[in-house]
């Protein structure tokens, strides 16, 4: 951390907690999910004299963590929701990964319990200004990147959510910060009552999970849900030029003041693209330029990312000095876009993060060059032919792996030569054969990692293995 250090204040912890046992103590509440933002949920609320439930369809073996909270006084249940009672239940508190339409939530809000995320649950209790970060792609490394600029500003940040440490563990540690910058999934904000960000950025929204979802529009709605609670005060970032974002944009989403930002076009207030530079204008201020040949980001989708960045830092505060010095130094996060080798004049970028056919679309628009693609997974309701033309222009060679290989080669099979492979490491090698000179291997599934892989991370950590095995 290059700003201040987080400090635990113990009148700040105990004022925090006191708070949060005000309302919990003695409370009937449920915790649907035991990963580990349900872990650490279960764990604040039996620290605030909560009586806790805690459950999950898998048994105990595959739950690290659960013997801690039975020696806390949990009463946890695994293997199913399965002798529940329900009818004294006050809150439920949801993990990101429970579908919003488990019987089991259902039952909890015909009974009348107030059924919450872990983000819903940790915001009411954190008194530090909120950013919080939202789209289909490129949350990770935005979050991540404003967080980095307000610490180099010379702040205490808390930078987690979706992303790394869930939210209500800052709330349980009392770490005292001045800034808490959030990565908020589309699961978190089906549940949002209270949730209001002092700065907001949605950032892009195309198909994805939509499996959990009654169609696009349903999953497009929810996005927006972000903004919802802004007052005037508030800053709502959007991306114009994405053109969902850009037609609902025009309606009323929320009371927050709007901060759009566009890499197509230039606006009168916003952060827009000139040339190679990045044009930041806030009314009755003069232009600030940013220009882009010196950043470690690479990539259009990155630009976009960037421009959301800058928006959320400047409004935090933090001088363009410090923004363009951080700059220079980010150079993203493991498995997005992240150049693992280069062998023979071939690149191998492991984006395993790229988990549905937007992010595919935009790793393939951002790659100089042809591509030798990686793709394939659990298959997560997209339609995969949206990329017909990207794939027609960009691919050289498509080894396709995983559940969805032969939905994949239906839809997209006829436009590049295809072959399928029935393991990563199969992939590798039927890629690294086909490789030449200029050629860019990138593993971007456009799935989920769960019918080969624990999660994106094990899958982008044994790509990057097998790469660096390559002779």
């Amino acid at each position: 951390m290059t700003g201040k250090t987080m400090t635990v204040e113990s009148a700040e912890k105990s004022g925090r907690m006191k708070r949060a046992a005000s309302v919990f103590s003695g409370r009937k509440t449920l915790v649907v999910g035991l990963a580990s933002t349900g872990l650490s949920c279960s764990r604040f609320l039996a620290k605030c004299g909560a009586s806790v439930v805690a459950t999950d369809m898998k048994p105990a073996s595959s739950l690290p963590g659960v013997k801690a909270l039975v020696d806390m006084g949990v009463d946890v249940r695994v293997g199913g929701h399965i002798g529940i009672n329900l009818k004294d239940i006050e809150t439920v508190v949801v993990s990101p990964g429970v579908p919003y339409d488990q019987p089991i939530l259902v039952e909890a809000r015909v009974s009348g319990a107030e059924v919450i995320s872990d983000m819903e649950l940790a915001y009411r209790f954190i008194d530090s200004s909120v950013i919080a970060v939202a789209g289909t792609n490129g949350k990770s490394t935005t979050t991540t990147l404003i967080g980095r600029m307000i610490e180099d500003a010379g702040h205490t940040v808390f930078t987690g959510g979706n992303l790394g440490t869930p939210a209500i563990e800052y709330v349980e540690t009392g770490l005292r910060a001045d800034f808490c910058v959030l990565e908020v999934s589309s699961f978190h904000l089906e549940t949002t009552k209270d949730f209001n960000p002092h700065i907001g950025a949605l950032l892009n929204i195309t198909e994805d999970h939509l499996e959990r979802y009654d169609g696009f529009d349903h999953y497009a709605r929810t996005k927006f849900r972000l903004f919802e609670n802004q007052t005037p005060g508030d800053w709502a970032i959007v991306n114009l030029n994405d053109p969902v974002i850009a037609r609902r944009a025009k309606t009323n989403f929320g009371k927050g003041r709007r901060m759009p930002f566009t890499s197509a076009g230039v606006l009168k207030e916003g952060v827009f693209l000139r040339g190679g530079d990045i044009v930041y204008v806030q009314p009755d201020r003069a232009e600030e330029i940013y220009p882009t040949a010196g950043f470690k980001l690479k990539g259009s989708h990155n630009v976009e990312n960037i421009m959301a960045a800058i928006a959320a830092a400047r409004l935090s505060g933090v001088e363009k000095g410090v923004i363009v010095k951080t700059l220079k130094s980010f150079t993203g996060l493991p498995h997005r876009m992240e150049l693992v080798r280069e062998l023979n004049g071939v690149a191998y970028i492991d984006d395993s993060k790229g988990t549905n056919v937007g992010a595919l679309d935009m790793a393939l628009r951002g790659i100089n060059g042809r591509v030798i693609l990686i793709a394939g997974g659990r298959d997560k309701g997209g339609d995969y032919k949206a990329l017909s033309k990207a794939v027609k222009e960009k691919v050289k060679f498509m080894v396709l792996i995983g559940e969805a290989r032969f939905k994949m080669k239906d839809s997209l099979g006829g436009f590049t030569d295809t072959v399928l492979a029935n393991r990563l490491e199969e992939a590798v090698s039927a890629a690294h054969t086909k490789a030449a000179v200029g050629d860019t291997v990138l593993l971007c599934p456009a799935c989920s990692s769960f019918d080969m892989f624990k999660d994106y991370k094990e899958r982008g950590d044994e790509f990057k293995r097998l790469v660096a095995a390559l002779r």
